[in-house]
């Protein structure tokens, strides 16, 4: 008797599983807590920018107050940010190396400064300010709970895969791209559990608000054929071209505005003028805000073969000028009515094509191919899973070693003659 009890004392010292069922048990209370809130906030952020959207639409003589909208948001950033101006490339470096806690300011800032850059026509997105204010939150758990180092940042990775997975209502996208986005060829899945509970949680909280997102209908999807893999490699070369025009084009204005206005503040002022002359020269409002009706719009209407260059020029300078609000949905519209113009020489539907730029473009411009592939399959089913993985892998290569995230380093290079890391300026791994 005695050699069995030591035996089956032996097999319970050694059995995996107790250890992790605390440690599911543990994140699933962290995760559930966390993700509420933060799919709270999401479902705040949505309500206010549609309200936003709605109003200027009213009144259209607001998008003339956009110069003075730019220097409230600068004046905001320049005295009261701190850390927290760097936005999401600040949590991504939190996440790779923690130097310490996140400035909670970072939430109501990018939340004001969003709404405002809506309110007023700037063309910017939700994700960035979805994800910060994400990051934020999940923050706090940290500190009132003196979590150490290591739960500091997944605690960050929850925060990002709460905020993307509630904001557009993809919790598998949304958990994927938190642990794909810190390093470019490589995901971390030391927060695989708590960045998916979190992400489901958040996406259930944003639901219970009430709040709806928007759904998108790519029509028929064609059997997959030899001829039509070469058609979807062509096309999303195109994409991952864009999404490398776009991250360049953001730097570009961000460093012309701090070559010539040494002020800050007044970058986003000037910006404001800017683009409420253009808005009223072009006379439409179609560039600005979220752009989601014409992005609706492209998967059953060809559209123009310009709109993906007005909208990637106005937003690029929009976010380079200093306004705040994501990139990502500019980058859908970018990519959708480019897929739905050139479904006028592409032999394949339209519908198709617009979703497939709708998630390659985001995918090169985020280095993100997995989580985008995701995306698109949550929000077009995975009928047309095949065409939407080839489109998003293909725009990432083709995007090259860029990206809108700066704070983003290479673990894994693109193609075998960029073996050199970037940031540490070795050949060896960086994870």
């Amino acid at each position: 008797m005695g050699k069995i009890k030591d035996n089956t004392k032996m097999l319970w010292n050694h059995t995996e599983q107790v250890p992790i069922f605390v440690y599911l048990l543990r994140w699933l209370v962290l995760s559930a807590l966390a993700g509420a809130v933060i799919g709270s906030g999401s479902a705040l952020l949505l309500v206010s920018l549609e309200w936003a959207t709605r109003t200027r639409e009213e009144h259209l003589w607001l998008i003339a107050l956009l110069p003075l909208a730019g220097l409230v948001i600068g004046l905001m950033y320049h005295y009261w940010a701190g850390t927290a101006s760097k936005g999401n490339n600040y949590l991504i470096e939190e996440i790779r190396s923690p130097n310490g806690i996140i400035p909670f300011r970072m939430a109501p800032l990018v939340y004001v400064g969003t709404v405002l850059t809506h309110l007023f026509g700037g063309s910017a997105g939700r994700e960035g300010t979805g994800v910060q204010m994400g990051g934020a939150l999940a923050d706090r758990f940290s500190k009132y709970l003196h979590l150490p180092a290591r739960d500091h940042q997944i605690m960050v990775t929850i925060g990002i895969s709460a905020g993307f997975a509630s904001v557009f209502g993809t919790p598998l996208a949304g958990a994927v791209f938190a642990l794909e986005v810190v390093i470019i060829g490589r995901m971390r899945y030391d927060a695989i559990l708590p960045a998916f509970l979190s992400a489901v949680f958040a996406h259930l909280a944003c639901e219970a608000w009430g709040v709806n997102h928007t759904h998108y209908h790519i029509g028929t999807v064609p059997s997959i054929s030899p001829e039509l893999i070469l058609w979807t490699l062509l096309v999303s070369m195109a994409f991952g071209v864009v999404s490398m025009l776009f991250s360049r084009s953001v730097g570009f204005w961000s460093r012309l505005g701090s070559k010539y206005i040494a002020y800050p503040p007044f970058r986003p002022l000037v910006g404001g003028v800017v683009i409420a002359l253009a808005v009223w020269l072009l006379g439409t409002t179609k560039y600005i805000g979220l752009g989601v009706p014409t992005l609706v719009a492209s998967f059953h209407e060809q559209q123009q073969l310009y709109d993906f260059a007005l909208k990637l020029l106005f937003t690029t300078f929009t976010i380079g000028v200093g306004f705040k609000g994501g990139e990502v949905t500019p980058l859908f519209f970018i990519g959708a009515t480019l897929g739905s113009a050139l479904s006028a020489w592409v032999p394949m539907p339209m519908g198709l094509l617009a979703g497939m730029g709708f998630v390659a473009v985001f995918s090169g411009a985020t280095n993100t191919p997995v989580a985008c592939t995701l995306m698109g399959i949550e929000l077009f089913g995975a009928e047309a899973g095949i065409y939407i993985g080839l489109a998003c892998v293909t725009a990432y290569l083709f995007s090259g070693h860029t990206g809108i995230y700066s704070a983003q380093i290479i673990g894994s290079p693109k193609h075998q003659k960029y073996n050199q890391c970037i940031v540490c300026n070795t050949t060896e791994s960086v994870w």
